[in-house]
């Protein structure tokens, strides 16, 4: 049976070495599953107290994909065997675990280089995001495309969200939208664009490389290699930035009814806008009020304060009907037919909603509260 990830040391100068960690599951396009998780975390922890490791190489298998997202289907799963709330401990590990390794890459200690080509979805975001050093290609094609199943931008995405110019997070995590290198780098996803090409000139350098004791060094010295190898007269045509006037007058509304009314209003011959206003239309009602709320409350929060607020939300979602149902309908049954809660968003009740960000934990002790 094939590792599901790989784990290497790379020789480096000074006797040091570069942690190599290669999702392995390329045939469903390295999607993150709770074992790779937990063999993620508990390698970067190895690595951490490692002197010798002087930065870790972050990459997924094959050509298609870093990651393409989290395995959501295995939680449908087990809520359609046992019932939502009979389920709820399994779900907790699921997405505790990840938000407890995606928090880890936020705040390593050592340069974390994310080699982000081809589908980077969800989850694959999640690791990507916190990574020091993001590195996107021209065959870089993101999304956080929660909308579809009834979840929400979660592992992280309140933070990067948020942090993205004007309103454009809250324009990509109600549409779904998909967008490239270019887009990445303007929205602060990526820091630097590599050809696909360059990969292994760029390990190579980074073998030959005069390492240090220090890792602010050490980061200098991986962004002196990838600088060298960026190519940006190649970037491949951007949407977000070419849209970005349209994208702050339509995501400009006090409400998420505000704001998804003028999204679907949208009359364009661009391909890219039509798929993110059909993308919106055909989504889950449920799950605009969870993005626009999430961005809204999330604003002044502190990272560990985002992830304890989503592991309550994605409890929720698991424990009300639209998320697994959502899974179903898009990755098992496929019949691309949701019957969600609601026929539209201004059918949502408020209180609904609210629901989605109440603590389910009897004595309302969140298990992230150790973050820091």
């Amino acid at each position: 049976m094939t590792d599901s990830v790989v784990f290497e040391l790379l020789a480096a100068g000074n006797g040091k070495s570069i942690g190599l960690a290669t999702l392995n599951v390329e045939k469903k396009l390295n999607s993150l599953t709770q074992d790779m998780v937990a063999l993620l975390d508990a390698r970067l922890i190895e690595w951490e107290r490692d002197a010798s490791v002087v930065c870790v190489w972050l990459q997924g298998a094959g050509e298609k994909a870093f990651c393409a997202g989290g395995d959501v289907r295995c939680l449908r799963d087990k809520i359609a065997e046992v019932g939502p709330q009979q389920a709820q401990p399994f779900v907790q590990a699921f997405f505790e675990n990840e938000y407890r390794l995606d928090y880890r890459i936020h705040r390593y200690p050592k340069p974390i280089i994310c080699w982000g080509h081809g589908i980077i979805m969800g989850g694959g975001i999640g690791l990507m995001s916190g990574a020091s050093h993001r590195v996107v290609t021209e065959t870089s094609r993101m999304a956080m495309p929660e909308i579809t199943i009834g979840l929400y931008p979660d592992v992280g995405g309140t933070w990067f969200l948020n942090h993205a110019p004007g309103r454009t997070g809250l324009f990509l995590g109600l549409t779904g939208a998909n967008f490239n290198a270019a887009d990445a780098l303007f929205v602060g996803m990526a820091d630097r664009f590599v050809p696909s090409a360059s990969k292994q000139a760029v390990l190579e350098l980074l073998q030959q490389q005069v390492w240090s004791d220090s890792a602010v060094d050490n980061a200098a010295i991986v962004s002196s290699v990838l600088r060298q190898h960026e190519a940006l007269d190649q970037l491949p045509k951007g949407n977000v930035r070419e849209h970005y006037d349209l994208i702050q007058a339509v995501t400009d509304g006090d409400s998420a009814v505000q704001v998804v009314e003028k999204i679907s209003a949208i009359v364009s011959e661009e391909k890219w806008l039509q798929k993110a206003v059909a993308t919106l239309k055909a989504g889950c009602p449920t799950t605009a009020h969870l993005v626009f709320e999430q961005l809204q409350r999330g604003k002044k929060l502190s990272l560990p304060q985002v992830f304890q607020m989503e592991l309550i939300m994605s409890l929720q979602c698991a424990l009300h009907p639209d998320f697994p149902e959502g899974v179903r309908a898009l990755l098992v049954d496929k019949d691309g037919a949701p019957n969600w809660q609601h026929a539209s968003v201004a059918a949502v009740d408020p209180q609904w909603v609210e629901q989605h960000f109440q603590p389910p934990w009897a004595d309302g002790n969140n298990p992230l509260s150790d973050l820091a």
